[in-house]
């Protein structure tokens, strides 16, 4: 940058520092006079801390100004730069926007110019030296600005990355099941998430978690190479269901924050399954399915029971063994309604009969116990998946 551009004081008379000093005081006592008509802010009684701290910011501003004037020196000392960085993070610690200590800045500026200007030509300094001095005096708020905005910019970074450290963890109290109530609402509390009465944990797979936004009240994480979110059980699925449609995302039943690592388990099982039986449900809502997931639990198991329980079937052909397994099944799941079967089977009822002569001939007493059903039933569906 053209140091003319960037320190435009080099161009004043050093006297006019000498001529504007003294007055100094007054030129500040004006400065924060107008402020409160000018800055919501600091429409407040101007007395205590608050006043002293005011008046001592506008004093040391002007005061550095007056030490510029036939200089090159850089409107602010590294000293300098660091009240203004801590003025800037001090207002987004206070929760107010930044406007309020621009605007004074800018309200600072143009009272000291015209009081400048004034006291100026009172003593005599040549009518040429007013131009620069304009330019003098904006420039080095404009720093000063700029010197805030970057503090503020700061500290919404650190408070950012402090507020995600905080939800993070809290995320890993939650789905690692090993604090106790106390200790998860004091993390909640530091997290500033509100606790909800009951929650759900979603699963969206790696290829589809791109761009997703569940908004502030999720807890969001990875797991493994796919994302994990915690969040309030929905009023209704429409709203959820949107936002992750076409995501191949899996949610689990809603339950208490202590429940979190056990519906993180089932949204998992949630994704497995529908990959595993290529269901277009998206994203799948695993209350809908937990049948499902038993039938698809552990597989070295079912397909152990499978073996144990449909061992008669081996008796006959390959393609009797499919119509007899599908009768059998039917049959299971509507309690023995021989019509019910037909229908569902698309065959007449006297072929579901004649199935069922062959089915007790191979099963025997297995159909009548209660047990036995049951367990036919889960293997005969893990046969079908």
């Amino acid at each position: 940058m053209n140091n003319a551009l960037s320190t435009p004081w080099r161009d004043l008379p050093p006297e006019l520092a000498t001529a504007l000093r003294p007055h100094l005081r007054e030129v500040v006592a004006e400065i924060v006079a107008a402020l409160p008509g000018e800055v919501p802010d600091y429409a407040r009684p101007l007395e205590g801390a608050f006043g002293e701290g005011l008046r001592l910011g506008v004093e040391v501003a002007l005061g550095r100004f007056l030490d510029l004037p036939g200089t090159t020196e850089p409107a602010l000392s590294a000293e300098d730069r660091r009240v203004y960085l801590a003025l800037g993070r001090g207002e987004n610690r206070q929760g107010r926007e930044l406007q309020s200590l621009l605007a004074a800045y800018r309200v600072g500026a143009r009272v000291a110019f015209r009081r400048f200007a004034a006291l100026a030509r009172g003593a005599g300094v040549d009518p040429d030296a007013l131009v620069p001095l304009a330019e003098s005096v904006f420039a080095y708020i404009d720093e000063l600005s700029a010197t805030s905005v970057e503090g503020y910019a700061q500290e919404q970074s650190l408070r950012a990355g402090e507020d995600d450290r905080r939800r993070a963890e809290l995320l890993a109290l939650l789905t690692g099941g090993t604090a106790d109530p106390p200790a998860l609402r004091s993390a909640a509390r530091r997290a500033g998430w509100p606790v909800p009465d009951a929650v759900v944990v979603v699963v969206v797979p790696r290829d589809g978690a791109d761009g997703l936004s569940l908004g502030r009240a999720a807890l969001v994480g990875r797991d493994g190479e796919a994302l994990a979110a915690v969040l309030p059980q929905p009023a209704r699925r429409t709203a959820l269901a949107r936002q992750l449609a076409g995501r191949g995302a899996a949610v689990s039943p809603a339950g208490p924050v202590t429940e979190v690592p056990g519906l993180l388990a089932l949204a998992r099982r949630g994704v497995a399954l529908r990959a595993d039986t290529m269901s277009t449900e998206d994203p799948l809502w695993v209350e809908d399915h937990l049948a499902d997931l038993v039938v698809h639990g552990d597989r070295e198991v079912l397909a152990r029971l499978a073996a144990v329980r449909l061992a008669p079937l081996d008796a006959v052909r390959p393609a009797v063994r499919e119509r007899l397994a599908q009768t059998l099944l039917s049959w299971l799941q509507h309690r023995g309604e021989r019509q019910h079967v037909a229908a569902a089977l698309h065959v007449h009822p006297q072929t579901v009969g004649y199935r069922l002569v062959q089915l007790r001939e191979l099963f025997g007493e297995a159909l009548e116990d209660p047990q036995s059903r049951f367990e036919l039933e889960l293997a005969l569906r893990a046969l079908r998946s």
